[in-house]
């Protein structure tokens, strides 16, 4: 037998079994190894809710005062009684019970007037305190719109938090649940 074959043959064997042994190591080395998808673009997804607060302040409010002569008696009467007086002082004879009449007449119209006007801006202030339930718009983050590249291609999907740079790849399909720490 050929020495040359023989050695030939089993440099050969050992050659092929290396390689072999060298592919099936990097094939399981490279299964071993985590895969990651890049992340193009992460948006904050969010929602609004409202919160309720009580707002007050005071008000300053106008009341009108108590009205303690309705029939506005004494205005009437003062009025008449000026009016009557001034009346008393014009003409002569008849002509001055006539203007005296009717000075009364037109001073208790008057007075009867002037004391309704006074009755009507008699007025007093109060503090009064007001509130109102005012909303104030909150966002509360809800999830994350995360853009990523996996094998060339393009894809989009909502997670429950920030991914980072990259998103774990499992079996071909993406990792989406927040990695969980273990306590001490």
């Amino acid at each position: 037998m050929n020495t040359n074959l023989l050695i030939g043959g089993i440099f050969g064997a050992v050659a092929v079994t290396a390689a072999g042994s060298y592919a099936g190591y990097n094939s399981y080395v490279e299964d071993k190894k985590p895969s990651f998808a890049e992340v193009v673009e992460s948006k904050a997804v969010t929602e609004t809710y409202y919160t309720n607060r009580e707002e007050c302040y005071d008000e300053v409010v106008q009341h009108q005062a108590e009205v303690k002569d309705q029939n506005k008696i004494t205005g009437t009467l003062i009025g008449a009684v000026i009016g009557g007086v001034i009346g008393k002082q014009v003409g002569g004879g008849n002509g001055k019970k006539l203007a005296t009449v009717a000075g009364a007449a037109a001073g208790g119209y008057a007075g009867n007037k002037v004391q309704g006007n006074m009755q009507q801006n008699d007025v007093y202030s109060t503090n009064e305190r007001r509130c109102n339930t005012v909303q104030d718009p909150q966002q509360r983050v809800t999830g994350y719109s995360v853009t990523y590249t996996l094998n060339g291609e393009t894809g989009t999907v909502v997670m429950d938090h920030e991914p980072g740079d990259t998103i774990p790849v499992q079996d071909g399909q993406l990792v989406l649940n927040k990695p969980q720490t273990q306590e001490l």
